[in-house]
């Protein structure tokens, strides 16, 4: 029986559960999530959990937040002043919004506290810190 190799593209059906059963994401409903194995196209701890599976297979792997989206870095949480952001934008804690970096990359931010004069926002990872689960199978792979 064949097996998953680095450069394989393959197809999974997923479920992401933090380590409370909280599900943050699924396939469920929804085509098979398809990348090349070994690409970095997905977070590491998955990534390296997919070589010599097979079609069919399924697996639960539990993935440090370092093998996922990393540790929450606070360097990437800052105070922007409050007239920064257009004024038709009725902020909340916890909205995401859009920036843009120097090079004039779209970047997402979470807003975590809202002052008369300053908003801070975050643009960690919703899941930065997080220890995850995945329960997947393998749908289907194409060799390389």
């Amino acid at each position: 029986m064949a097996e998953i190799k680095d450069g394989d593209t393959v197809r999974i059906h997923y479920t992401g559960t933090l380590l409370d059963g909280t599900v943050f994401d699924s396939s469920e409903g929804r085509d098979p999530l398809e990348f090349v194995v070994g690409s970095g196209q997905i977070i590491p701890g998955l990534d390296v959990a997919l070589p010599g599976m097979a079609a069919g297979e399924k697996k639960v792997v539990s993935i440090p937040c370092d093998q996922a989206y990393g540790p929450v870095n606070p360097e990437l949480s800052q105070g922007v002043p409050r007239d920064a952001i257009p004024a038709e934008i009725p902020l909340e804690v916890g909205m995401q919004l859009q920036m843009q970096t120097p090079q004039g990359q779209p970047m997402p931010v979470t807003v975590t506290q809202i002052g008369e004069t300053e908003v801070m926002l975050d643009a960690n990872h919703p899941l930065a810190g997080q220890d995850l689960k995945f329960d997947f199978e393998v749908v289907s792979f194409d060799a390389a």
